[in-house]
């Protein structure tokens, strides 16, 4: 694979871009691999990379009903953050942050990562309390945030009214180190390391059983026929219950979907991410203009990617009180994705009844910010058959004994 560059780009604007090879191969599945992963997602290529980079395994699989990172990882809106309550969720998310930071230069591949801040809100007493809590919280873990004062949230984001009737801002949760990146050049970067390792990325194939065993898997049964493997990994974020299902075990986790929009491109207004969690409210501006907004979820179990009426209603008819600015906008696109969220917010990246099968899923709506950590506590799951550091809190067992990771409040909107 050739290495990009100012260089590379110079020399093939020389000859009219005619030398650029295919970022990544489409070769037909092989009767069997070592490791099959299911879902070429942003969790599901991470892991193939972290398992090629970290443990030496190659012969991979990462097979994809659709078209890859199609699913959540290109609907999204790209938030990186890492100020979360609880230990165990501050500690992955924080290594996938960190992972953000270097992500260009390892995967040879701008990712266009942008370390602008995010802050939360607090618009009322009781998330004051909350936030404070955390920040204590995450200065005992190594992250780096800080409470701000409603004057410092307001010198951060001019366009802001402080002092709205119903939402009035009391202050803000603050992480500098926070802030986005393009969803689609993640995907394609791991996509593209991946398949230089070797491994095999098949698109438009999708798993309609599993093979079993003793106890244990020995291949999936796909619409391109049968895929034999050593090992299986469940990567599939709203669908992990359906899948699970053909595995035979039942996960402890609901499908909705979490609805998203962008507004017409306009100059630069905003240069930092804001979250409104009392307004299930988010939003940030991307590179071409467009301010990207975020909603909360359904009130109801389902699978689909399309986005409704009433939820744009309320997520911008409150939004519009606290950024005045906004209200004349034209919406551009509107859309959903289909999160998996357990009962305490919090994931599961785990060993299965299974005994060579194991899952990492119930990201709710945090799966775009915890891409790189999540692949990385995977691939040493799938790679050692036990959880390392990152992942040992995140059992399926926790479940049963009760050993819940409450991030209900401290996530927000479970974001």
């Amino acid at each position: 694979m050739r290495r990009y560059s100012a260089f590379a780009i110079a020399r093939e604007g020389a000859r009219y871009h005619t030398g650029w090879e295919r970022a990544w191969r489409s070769p037909k599945p092989k009767k069997k691999y070592d490791v099959v992963i299911v879902g070429a997602g942003g969790h599901g290529l991470a892991t193939a990379f972290y398992l090629g980079k970290n443990f030496g395994i190659t012969n991979v699989a990462i097979i994809e009903k659709g078209w890859l990172g199609g699913g959540n990882t290109g609907r999204n809106t790209t938030i990186i953050r890492s100020n979360y309550l609880q230990d165990p969720s501050a500690a992955i998310y924080e290594k996938a942050r960190s992972l953000y930071e270097t992500m260009s230069q390892d995967l040879n591949y701008n990712v266009m990562f942008s370390p602008r801040g995010v802050m939360m809100l607090a618009q009322t007493h009781h998330e004051v309390r909350g936030y404070q809590r955390t920040a204590h919280a995450n200065a005992l873990q190594g992250v780096s945030t800080e409470f701000i004062s409603p004057q410092r949230v307001k010198e951060l984001v001019p366009i802001m009214d402080i002092n709205g009737p119903r939402y009035p801002v009391l202050g803000a949760l603050w992480q500098p180190r926070g802030g986005t990146a393009r969803h689609d050049a993640v995907a394609w970067g791991y996509a593209r390391a991946c398949s230089d390792m070797g491994m095999d990325i098949i698109q438009k194939c999708e798993v309609t059983g599993v093979n079993q065993a003793g106890g244990k898997v020995t291949g999936v049964q796909t619409t391109l026929g049968e895929i034999g493997c050593d090992k299986l990994a469940i990567v599939v974020a709203g669908n992990s219950g359906d899948l699970a299902g053909k595995a035979g075990f039942r996960l402890p986790m609901e499908s909705v979907a979490l609805q998203a929009l962008v507004s017409e491109p306009i100059k630069p207004t905003i240069d930092v991410v804001v979250m409104a969690n009392t307004v299930h409210g988010y939003m940030s501006q991307s590179d071409k203009g467009e301010l990207v907004i975020g909603g909360g979820t359904d009130g109801f179990n389902n699978y689909t990617q399309r986005g409704s009426f009433h939820h744009v209603e309320e997520t911008v008819r409150a939004l519009v009180e606290t950024f005045p600015i906004i209200s004349r906008l034209r919406m551009m696109r509107q859309w959903g994705g289909i999160v998996d969220v357990t009962g305490d917010r919090s994931p599961v990246i785990s060993k299965t009844p299974l005994g060579n099968t194991f899952i990492n899923a119930g990201w709710g709506t945090g799966g775009f910010k915890s891409i790189p950590g999540s692949g990385w506590a995977m691939a040493e799951l799938v790679a050692k058959g036990e959880p390392g550091p990152l992942a040992a809190e995140f059992g399926l067992d926790r479940f049963r004994e009760g050993r819940f990771i409450d991030e209900s409040v401290a996530a927000g909107v479970a974001h």
